[in-house]
């Protein structure tokens, strides 16, 4: 069984930071992207930071500058270093892992909530 297990959420002040990790486990063949999607109550779930085997990364524009994709490929965990956190991050964060021949795996969520 594969599962993506998240860590790192939690309430933080506005300029703050907070690190989320996703580490993936079971039987894993080939991961060739992972990343960071949010949600807030009501509203669809939206990519905010992927990056794939190779190294390339993307982020959505309001995070740019802010937060920092990375991954270590021999431990099958990708990380979430965000930083100068405002409100308007606050959501459910998932952990999205693109996995050939399994398609898209997700991790439970964990909650980020930024406010004063």
């Amino acid at each position: 069984q594969v599962q993506l297990v998240e860590s790192g959420g939690g309430l933080v002040q506005p300029g703050g930071s907070l690190r989320l990790s996703c580490a993936a486990s079971g039987s894993i063949g080939s991961i060739y992207a992972m990343g960071w999607y949010r949600q807030v109550p009501g509203g669809q779930r939206v990519l905010v930071a992927i990056i794939t085997s190779s190294g390339s990364t993307n982020y959505i524009g309001s995070v740019k500058g802010r937060f920092t994709i990375s991954r270590d490929n021999a431990k099958n965990t990708v990380y979430l270093q965000m930083n100068s956190l405002k409100p308007e991050d606050t959501a459910v964060y998932y952990c999205y892992a693109g996995v050939t021949g399994l398609g898209s795996l997700w991790g439970q969520g964990t909650q980020v909530t930024v406010s004063s």
